[in-house]
């Protein structure tokens, strides 16, 4: 199940959260003071941000940061700020107030399609490699394969990011956590492990990036770039 925050303090945009519900979203509404404390790391595949209560400044800090995280951001404007809505800015796609939860549903779907592409069976597909997000299945090619949790949510966080590269220290830090203190050979380890069992039938997803870090693309099918 994908969470959606519903950022806003007002009563229209909470009584999205039941229908977003019905629809197979967990959408908490959530107030403005709670991002103010986040430590960084939102716990949401979108958030929705109702720009009635959110400041430019405090805006484009959110939704940049949020947009590097990989996380689908969705705004809610009203037609007297959409000046606010400029060609370059970091999110995903704005709907003007009032707001229809079938509408505002559909957008998300479709911003996690063009973002991640997650499909509205909540699969994540890389080439051959597919992630099966409800079940926590990874196949390649169709063969099923065995991951460990961690190794899942590392595989999981690349596929769902594929194309950008990574750090060690940025991998540590979102998929293990920033209060997590092993070092960065953590995540060597778990991305030999990883790629021992999807890199299979001449198949290669996971490219090392040199003095960089690691990054995941549809079939590599070349050789690796070594350190």
């Amino acid at each position: 199940m994908r969470t959606v925050f519903l950022v806003s303090r007002h009563a229209d945009i909470a009584r999205l959260s039941p229908a977003l519900e019905r629809g197979g979203l967990s959408a908490p509404a959530i107030s403005p003071d709670r991002l103010a404390t986040d430590d960084g790391s939102p716990g949401a595949d979108v958030v929705v941000l109702d720009l009635r209560d959110i400041p430019p400044a405090a805006f484009n800090i959110l939704s940049a940061s949020y947009a590097e995280q990989g996380v689908v951001v969705v705004v809610l404007v009203p037609e007297e700020q959409m000046d606010r809505i400029t060609v370059d800015l970091p999110v995903d796609d704005f709907l003007v107030l009032p707001v229809a939860a079938a509408e505002l549903a559909r957008r998300i779907e479709r911003a996690l399609w063009r973002r991640h592409g997650i499909d509205s069976e909540n699969f994540v597909r890389c080439g051959v490699l597919t992630l099966d997000l409800s079940n926590y299945r990874v196949t390649v090619a169709g063969d099923p394969l065995v991951l460990t949790f961690k190794e899942y949510e590392l595989l999981r966080f690349l596929a769902m990011n594929a194309g950008r590269v990574f750090t060690r220290e940025q991998l540590l830090n979102r998929v293990w956590g920033y209060d997590y203190f092993g070092g960065a050979r953590t995540v060597d380890v778990h991305i030999r492990r990883i790629r021992s069992k999807i890199e299979i039938h001449g198949h290669m997803f996971i490219e090392t990036v040199r003095n960089v870090g690691y990054r995941l693309v549809a079939d590599a099918r070349q050789e690796e770039v070594v350190e």
